[in-house]
């Protein structure tokens, strides 16, 4: 799940920064996880793209044809006769942990912040799965305040 996370956030709305628009950045990010092969940057970008477009995001960035669709390499091995998900590079990896989570019944949970200019992806852990915002703190407190000041102006006209 944190892999998947990871990547999924390998892009910075706030900060303004992407891990995917640097290769040595991707090289670091890929090194820093221990996840073998590098694969092709363009592709890391679709295989995010596709990922983030499939869990509701809606950014100027998807505008337009849906996603192309994303593959990576997965392999399958028996492990002392258990299955076992592997990945010669980072794709295959990312791919494999978002394949066991859907095959888990977890991938609903993996949501993207609906707080204006967030983005960050996370995962809803709530009894209900009705959580919106990354964060209470910071994005939900926000978003609340933000709405509330809007009402009361309103009242107050």
């Amino acid at each position: 799940m944190e892999l998947l996370l990871a990547f999924l956030n390998t892009r910075d709305v706030e900060l303004g920064t992407d891990v995917l628009d640097d290769v040595a950045a991707w090289r670091r990010w890929v090194a820093d996880r221990g996840l073998g092969d590098v694969g092709d940057l363009a592709q890391a970008r679709a295989v995010r793209t596709s990922l983030r477009a499939s869990l509701g995001e809606r950014s100027e960035r998807l505008d337009g044809p849906d996603p192309a669709p994303a593959a990576g390499l997965i392999r399958v091995d028996l492990s002392h006769g258990v299955p076992m998900m592997s990945s010669e590079d980072a794709l295959g990896a990312v791919l494999g942990a978002a394949a066991r989570l859907a095959v888990l019944g977890s991938w609903e949970r993996f949501k993207i912040c609906q707080a204006d200019g967030c983005l960050w992806a996370f995962f809803d852990r709530s009894r209900n799965r009705s959580r919106m915002w990354c964060s209470m703190q910071v994005c939900g407190n926000r978003e609340k305040a933000r709405n509330w000041r809007e009402r009361r102006a309103l009242s107050v006209s």
